[in-house]
Order: C-alpha cells, then sequence, then structure tokens
C-alpha cells in the first residue's frame, strides 16, 4: 500500500509543467488527479487547444477535470491530502481551501508580498529591481496574501526579458517545491505572514498595455521592452499618408544615448543607425517589426524606409 501523499495539482499554461514533473517523479508524492482551464479555440482559425497542464496530464495517465467555474465545481476526487496550485487564473473557493489535511499550496512567480497578481514575471524586470524569484505560500481567501512557506530568489540580468525570467522562475519554483512540502507537512517550516506593508498587486497584461510611453525615460523604455518580449510586445504607432502603422520594437540597446534635442518619440538616424528619442535620453533600435511583416534590423529598416526619420512614434 502507497504511503505517498495523494495530491491534486491545479494549473493551466506552460509555467505549471515544470513544478507538475516534479510531484510526478517524487517518491513522497501522488498526483491523483489534474484541474485546470477548458479547452479553447486558439489563432486565427479558432482551432481548439488543451491547455499545457492537460497535455502534459495526459502523457502520465492522470484524469483531467477542465470546470468552467471552479468554484460551482463539485469535486469528482475524493481522499486527497494536498491541492498544489500553479497559475490558474481562477480563485479557489474556499470549501476546497479548508478541505485537504494539509491545506492548499501555491507556488507564486514573485518574491512575495511584492507583486500579487497575474504579471508578477514582468514587473521585476521593467521596475528595474535587482533580483526576482519564487514563493511558496499556503494558500488563504486573499489574492496572494497566503502566509509564505518557502522562497528561492535570483538576479535579473540585463539580458533578461519576461520570456526568459517565465522559465526561470517555473523551473526555481519546481526546484525547492517537494523539499519545501517535506519540511512544511513534517513541521520543519513554521509558515510565515505576509508584510503588508510591502505589498502591491500587478494585474494581467494586454495587448494594449505593451503601447510604449515616449514620456518616460530611456532607460525605463528599454526594460520595459524587454518586459514585453516575446508576449504582447512592446510597441509605438505613427501615420504614414493618414493610416496608422503599428511598429514593435522588439530589441534596443542597452546603452542609453545621451541626446535629448528631438521631439519625444521622434525617429532619428545616429551613426547611420535607427534611434527614437525618449524623455531622459535615447534609444538605438536594433530590432522591429512592422504590422504584416518579417522582423528586421534597425540598419535595414533605415535602409529601406527613410522616410520614417522624422517621424514621431506615439
Amino acid at each position: 500500500m502507497s504511503n505517498k501523499i495523494k495530491t491534486i495539482f491545479i494549473g493551466t499554461p506552460d509555467f505549471a509543467i515544470p513544478s507538475l514533473q516534479t510531484l510526478i517523479n517524487s517518491a513522497d508524492f501522488e498526483v491523483i488527479g489534474v484541474i485546470t482551464q477548458p479547452d479553447k479555440p486558439i489563432g486565427r482559425k479558432q482551432i481548439m487547444t488543451s491547455p499545457a497542464i492537460k497535455t502534459e496530464a495526459e502523457k502520465h495517465s492522470i484524469p483531467v477535470y477542465q470546470p468552467i467555474k471552479i468554484k460551482n465545481e463539485k469535486l469528482k476526487i475524493k481522499n486527497y491530502d494536498l491541492i498544489v496550485v500553479v497559475a490558474y487564473s481562477q480563485i479557489i473557493p474556499k470549501t476546497m481551501l479548508d478541505a485537504p489535511k494539509y491545506g492548499v499550496i501555491n507556488v507564486h512567480g514573485s518574491l512575495l508580498p511584492k507583486y500579487r497578481g497575474a504579471a508578477c514575471v514582468q514587473w521585476p524586470l521593467i521596475n528595474g529591481d535587482k533580483e526576482t524569484g519564487t514563493t511558496i505560500m499556503k494558500m488563504d481567501a486573499g489574492l496572494d496574501t497566503g502566509p509564505i512557506i518557502a522562497q528561492k530568489s535570483f538576479e535579473i540580468l540585463k539580458t533578461d526579458t519576461a520570456g526568459t525570467l517565465y522559465n526561470k522562475v517555473a523551473e526555481a519554483g519546481a526546484r525547492i517545491l517537494v523539499p519545501t512540502l517535506n519540511d512544511y507537512i513534517s513541521g520543519k517550516i513554521k509558515p510565515q505572514i505576509q508584510n503588508e506593508t510591502q505589498a502591491n498587486y500587478v494585474k494581467q497584461i494586454k495587448k494594449e498595455d505593451a503601447r510604449i510611453d515616449w514620456s518616460k525615460s530611456a532607460k525605463y523604455i528599454e526594460r520595459f521592452i524587454r518586459g514585453m518580449q516575446p508576449w504582447p510586445g512592446a510597441f509605438g504607432q505613427l501615420k504614414i499618408k493618414n493610416e496608422e502603422l503599428r511598429i514593435k520594437i522588439i530589441w534596443t540597446s542597452f546603452e542609453v544615448l545621451d541626446i535629448n534635442k528631438y521631439k519625444l518619440g521622434e525617429i532619428f538616424s545616429f551613426e547611420n543607425k535607427l534611434a527614437v528619442q525618449c524623455k531622459k535620453g535615447a534609444l538605438l533600435i536594433e530590432k522591429l517589426q512592422m504590422a504584416g511583416k518579417k522582423c528586421i534590423s534597425g540598419e535595414q529598416c533605415l535602409c529601406g524606409h527613410k522616410d520614417l526619420i522624422g517621424k514621431i512614434l506615439n
């Protein structure tokens, strides 16, 4: 007879896969069911697509449940000891929070209490924080407000994007999950109440939130562009022949140009390279993508679109 701790896993995107895998591979835990979001249509052709966690669970023949609203769900899984939640995007109802012997444990993608909410990976980078990490906490009825069980931090590099941090945070959470759960369940760790004076919330990022505000400093905008990469992609818009043209800025120089003589958002040439004026300094544009076109270098854009010089991105 197995002495493994019977565990329900709740999550949706690929961010949650490393944590699910580490539980599946553990000698101490048995994942007896997975709860995730319903399949949904994706892309221009609206092809019905399963969540990443469903696909991973099915590889291991784990039963999958996909309630539209978990608060209305009468849980079909019985005799479980623990629930682990990673990136689910629905509020877990109190009846479920109170049900398992060892509670409901969440792997969150920031160093709580900072960056509660959905965009917890992007904003530490955008705001210029020196480090970020992951938090394992015991969930309560609030949004990311539960007591902290463990944390793991690491440095944010100047080459990091939201995409690279997303992977680093997911892996960091997975690495500490099983040892943290074992220490918590055995009583070696006492969860610590969060300091509410340090708390802030970051809502889910939408496509329009990626529009660049050129009245911000060049240093901020450079980080913002990395924070919106690979999705949704930071962008500016300009008018050409009375038509709005959206331009995604994929990558800029790390170093800020000490230039402040152009209008905010104005495109100009600097040493035969494409540049844009910000409030404090300017940025060299290394990679960009015009709507409906392939990604090109700033030099390629300057050669083929000299008419952009003097135009204003807004």
